[in-house]
């Protein structure tokens, strides 16, 4: 079966390493499977899932039950391919999902994985959830499976919360004196949420000089960093200053994410610095 690149929405880019290829010089055929496997855990970020918390959340568990691998051309070492994947079928306990492995616009790899959504506990199907089955539906046809909310403490605190704590306290051991402030209570906050109602990163606009607003507190799980999630709720807070009539925006960088913030239009200002013990350099913005 050939496909087209077009048949996808879902890529997933990976460069072969040497350990990958065999005496032929080319890819060992069973790395095509780890491949497809590498790509459905990039699959489930783009569906703004954690995966682990996801299956709890919906009392089941995914479980392989058939997959297979149709070989029309090889790849080989240094060759930069990108694995694309769809959810083709959704039965009443199964998902079907379509995997093509593509060197440019050549097709060479099509694969198939059968999953059985099943009890944890006994590994007995059960039906695949309403809520999974209308966000991969949902996703497939192009629509958005995350939205970001703007709004006050009192409203996005907890989810807030819940975020900054597990990725600056737990993560980054910042210690919480440092991290909640009174600045909370007056701040423009932002939360981005997937369909399951789960709280994926969170940001915070203060009010910083006439004319000029900072972001900070910018923090996303874990799991779901690298994709579209952080730029999203910079973005939301971005326009929230824009709409109050800032000229500007400044924040303090993590080290670690000024390049993030370079490829969105920041600016470095000033010599770098420690904050929490962690180096940092500030960043602006013109609106």
């Amino acid at each position: 079966m050939t496909l087209q690149r077009s048949d996808f929405r879902f890529f997933h880019r990976l460069r072969v390493r040497w350990a990958e290829v065999d005496m032929q010089k080319i890819v060992f055929n069973a790395h095509y499977l780890m491949y497809f496997d590498t790509a459905i855990t990039d699959y489930w970020r783009a569906l703004g899932l954690p995966y682990q918390e996801s299956m709890e959340q919906l009392d089941g568990d995914l479980y392989v039950v058939k997959a297979t691998v149709e070989f029309h051309a090889s790849a080989r070492v240094d060759d930069q391919l990108e694995v694309a994947m769809k959810c083709s079928r959704i039965g009443n306990s199964s998902l079907t999902f379509t995997g093509a492995i593509f060197r440019g616009d050549e097709h060479l790899i099509t694969g198939e994985l059968i999953y059985v959504f099943a009890d944890p506990a006994t590994q007995t199907s059960r039906p695949v959830p309403a809520a999974l089955r209308d966000i991969l539906t949902e996703y497939e046809a192009g629509q958005a499976v995350t939205e970001v909310r703007v709004g006050p403490w009192s409203e996005l605190g907890p989810d807030a919360q819940r975020l900054r704590t597990a990725v600056f306290v737990e993560e980054q051991r910042i210690p919480k004196e440092l991290e909640w402030d009174e600045a909370d209570a007056t701040a423009v906050h932002a939360v981005a949420y997937n369909r399951l109602g789960r709280p994926l990163a969170t940001g915070r606009l203060l009010a910083h000089e006439p004319g000029t607003s900072k972001i900070g507190r910018m923090a996303v799980d874990r799991t779901l960093r690298g994709g579209r999630l952080g730029r999203d709720v910079l973005q939301a807070l971005t326009d929230a200053a824009r709409e109050r009539g800032d000229a500007e925006v400044v924040l303090h960088a993590q080290r670690s994410a000024e390049g993030f913030y370079a490829r969105l239009g920041y600016t470095v200002l000033g010599e770098p610095f420690e904050e929490a013990g962690i180096p940092h350099v500030t960043m602006f913005k013109r609106l």
